[in-house]
């Protein structure tokens, strides 16, 4: 996975903060959709590589639970952000393995419920 990722951050749009970040998200299927940052000089348009990534796979109809990981590579390992984990909620079981690489290949592993102990979910919207 970590030569895919790091060839998938050539794609990434990053004018502005020259940090790239890739993802590949696995579906229980086997199919991947790949994602990177692209960025936007008015910075709230910018989007993550995992919402990129996320986004690819439910606009072809895959929902929840229909996904098995998502593999993320940035320079440092980073976590993803706040916004991208609300996606995660929406989209990931609890059990959805998320790995974070750095540009070394080193990775660190967790799964979604750990990242995101006290989400925002439509039971809040009642």
């Amino acid at each position: 996975m970590k030569e895919e990722l790091l060839e998938l951050q050539k794609n990434c749009y990053i004018p502005y903060s020259n940090y790239p970040v890739s993802a590949i998200l696995v579906c229980n299927d086997g199919k991947k959709f790949t994602g990177v940052n692209i960025e936007n000089a008015s910075f709230g348009a910018t989007v993550c590589a995992e919402r990129v990534a996320i986004f690819k796979a439910v606009s072809e109809n895959y929902r929840k639970g229909d996904f098995k990981e998502i593999h993320i590579m940035a320079k440092n390992i980073a976590m993803p952000c706040f916004i991208c984990r609300q996606v995660f909620e929406e989209f990931f079981t609890d059990n959805v393995k998320i790995y974070c690489y750095d540009v070394e290949g080193n990775k660190e592993e967790f799964i979604k419920k750990d990242l995101c102990p006290y989400p925002f979910g439509s039971a809040d919207l009642q």
